[in-house]
């Protein structure tokens, strides 16, 4: 079967300067087409690829290749728009529940001012500092 255009090859692609691609012209076509192997041609003496041999399924027009960017771009846009409203989702969740958990340990705290005489506990003192932080936010 034969692998998608937009996904990448698992085997690097062979190279074969262009007097051997010559020469072996129709073993390398059988190749592409039955296990979609890609080879790339070189220049005699220039390791720098010219053309390629791929499976047909593989081949692509400009335009195709362009559609296919305009398609990826508009998922990968869709995907940053939800990806960025559920992290001010979360940071709007995030504060609310912040700010209810300060509220609520300003509570334990001033019950604790009335029943307890200020200075008196080492403990408390400790734990009121420690907690000094969200006490003043």
């Amino acid at each position: 079967m034969a692998v998608p255009a937009l996904t990448p090859h698992p085997d690097p692609p062979r190279s074969v300067p262009l007097r051997e691609a010559r020469t072996r012209f129709s073993q390398l076509v059988a190749l592409a087409e039955l296990t979609d192997a890609v080879t790339v041609v070189t220049r005699d003496g220039d390791p720098r690829p010219v053309a390629a041999i791929v499976p047909a399924t593989a081949a692509r027009s400009g335009a195709q290749a362009r559609a296919d960017a305009d398609r990826l771009a508009t998922v990968t846009a869709g995907w940053a728009r939800r990806l960025d409203e559920q992290h001010r989702r979360s940071t709007q969740r995030h504060a609310a529940e912040l700010g209810a958990i300060r509220a609520a340990l300003a509570e334990v705290w001033a019950e604790l001012d009335r029943r307890v005489v200020s200075g008196s506990d080492p403990t408390l003192a400790r734990l009121r500092a420690a907690h000094n932080d969200l006490l003043a936010g």
